[in-house]
């Protein structure tokens, strides 16, 4: 039998239908909302509001038949009814601007993934990196985290590092600073209640940092990470753009964005199993930000 070590482009049609089928069921459940919006007046008002956070529903709800998992007790003390995490483990300098690239030498690339934890999408670029022994980083979104607890605690597993991207995906820089607190806070909160620590990486929303967010996120013991090569799979689900973007930008210390959640990403899944073991061919290592 001839061993071709690249995948075929396309999926088995049963197994593309199926994809499609799931990806169609996501996308009604998550539209996308990654257009970063400009602050008026309407929103700066909203933005100086201070009201508190408000449980807002799941923008990735349970799959059918699967249950909303309970958040069970973990090694943290409580404030005003919410879980806190233990004190500050080593000071991290507030910084003016987010890092865009790695700070390791050598032929490093990073891949990062933003809003999952996602039931389905998530799993399916798990095991393309499983199977090609690649680290990646996922921002997770920290009201997915209780329908996807699994999917959560299966990423720290297979060694890839979860940053913080958020309790609900709001752009920071047009929420009030007690909200941007809370909800970067709320985010780490989670992941530490799952895997047992926080996270130590965070990226803003939509990349829209600014000076607020800058010092919560030092405060909580997290570096910024923001991107240099963007695949657009949140606006253009087209494979094999994603696959040209990735392999056409490539180069050392390139942060690669793409999306495992917030919408239909099968795209994003399709182009992985593609460009993934041509940038390992072209001697790339997968590095992950820190």
């Amino acid at each position: 039998m001839k061993y071709d070590k690249y995948p075929a482009r396309g999926l088995p049609r049963r197994t593309a239908l199926c994809l499609g089928l799931l990806g169609a069921y996501q996308l009604a459940i998550a539209p996308d909302a990654h257009t970063p919006r400009r602050p008026g007046a309407a929103g700066r008002a909203a933005a100086e509001d201070g009201k508190p956070l408000a449980r807002a529903a799941s923008r990735q709800r349970p799959a059918a038949g699967h249950p909303a998992a309970r958040t069970g007790a973990a090694a943290m003390t409580t404030s005003g009814g919410m879980a806190r995490i233990a004190g500050p483990t080593r000071p991290v300098v507030v910084r003016a601007a987010p890092h865009t690239t790695l700070r390791q030498t050598g032929k490093k690339i990073a891949l990062t993934f933003d809003d999952g934890p996602h039931a389905t999408q998530t799993p399916a670029i798990l095991r393309i990196l499983r199977r090609h022994r690649a680290r990646a980083t996922f921002f997770v979104i920290g009201e997915n985290i209780p329908f996807n607890r699994d999917v959560l605690r299966r990423i720290a597993a297979d060694g890839h590092a979860v940053g913080n991207h958020s309790y609900t995906h709001p752009q920071l820089d047009l929420i009030s600073t007690p909200r941007v607190n809370e909800e970067l806070e709320r985010c780490s909160e989670l992941v530490a209640k799952e895997l047992g620590a926080p996270p130590r990486l965070a990226r803003a929303p939509y990349g829209m940092w600014h000076g607020p967010s800058l010092a919560a996120c030092a405060r909580l013991q997290m570096e910024p990470f923001q991107w240099d090569i963007d695949t657009l799979d949140w606006d253009n689900r087209d494979q094999r753009f994603i696959e040209t973007t990735v392999l056409g930008g490539a180069h050392p210390g390139a942060i690669v964005l793409a999306h495992d959640g917030g919408g239909n990403r099968w795209a994003t899944v399709r182009a992985l199993e593609y460009y993934l073991p041509r940038l390992l061919d072209e001697g790339y290592t997968l590095a992950q930000p820190a």
